[in-house]
């Protein structure tokens, strides 16, 4: 019989131990530098583990790369034609090491919604679930994530929007990945929900649970490093000032 750990969630990124399980049928190897910068800032990654059929020329890519951040590789053929057999390979671990493994939480990289009931179960089991896919991500897998992180934002690739006005690349704005605006209104909604007498808001605590209510919400993905610089390229929306000590205050002007 498999001895259980029981979960207990670390808040501390620094403390967080964290088992990352990728498909690499369904994730580019250029997400690879971005993705560990990404999930060091919610734990320490103990487990790091990528499926495939690694004698396929198609994963060419991913050999070169897995090296350098001591990814483990796990061999799964292809038995039938047509048939993907590494989500049914990652399954099969994500539980193993649930049941023999005191992690906090789970980083799931794929685009494929077969690994939705996978999030929800180790959800129900205390353990944070954190997704990295692709734009093409169905829903369903999205919701069942604490938090989901599109992979566009963090390709080598992803060029950040060139401004004159910046002495140095590191401090542009990344590229905005989706063309729609952000969800303004949710945003307004969630301030409206925790905005003191005077209807102003901590930022930190605005952002929390617009991660609760939408998992992928991500600035990135509207070219805004942070939630306070999306928050003031929208004057007429909400409006922005700093608060005691190093805190930032928002307040929506439209409801």
């Amino acid at each position: 019989m498999a001895i259980r750990y029981e979960a207990q969630r670390s808040a501390d990124p620094d403390h967080a131990s964290l088992a990352v399980l990728i498909d690499a049928d369904n994730a580019s190897h250029k997400i690879i530098d971005g993705l560990f910068e990404e999930i060091a800032k919610y734990g320490t990654a103990s487990v790091k583990r990528i499926y495939g059929d690694w004698t396929a020329p198609n994963l060419g890519g991913w050999k070169d790369v897995l090296l350098k951040h001591s990814v483990q590789p796990v061999q799964q053929f292809a038995y039938t034609k047509g048939k993907n057999a590494t989500d049914s390979s990652m399954i099969i671990d994500a539980m193993d090491l649930l049941y023999t493994k005191q992690l906090d939480g789970f980083c799931i990289v794929s685009s494929d919604s077969d690994f939705t009931r996978l999030a929800a179960r180790l959800r129900e089991e205390g353990l944070m679930v954190y997704g990295f896919g692709e734009e093409k991500t169905p829903e369903p897998f999205v919701s069942a994530c604490d938090k989901f992180i599109r992979t566009e934002v963090l390709r080598s690739d992803h060029s950040p929007a060139q401004d004159e006005n910046k002495e140095t690349p590191a401090e542009s704005a990344p590229a905005p990945v989706r063309k729609e605006p952000p969800p303004l209104q949710l945003i307004a909604n969630v301030i409206d929900s925790i905005g003191d007498e005077e209807d102003w808001a901590n930022l930190g605590t605005v952002g929390q649970l617009m991660s609760k209510r939408k998992p992928d919400f991500d600035t990135r993905l509207y070219g805004h490093k942070k939630l306070s610089d999306l928050l003031r390229a929208y004057p007429k929306w909400f409006e922005v000032k700093n608060g005691p000590g190093k805190g930032i205050l928002v307040k929506a002007l439209r409801k």
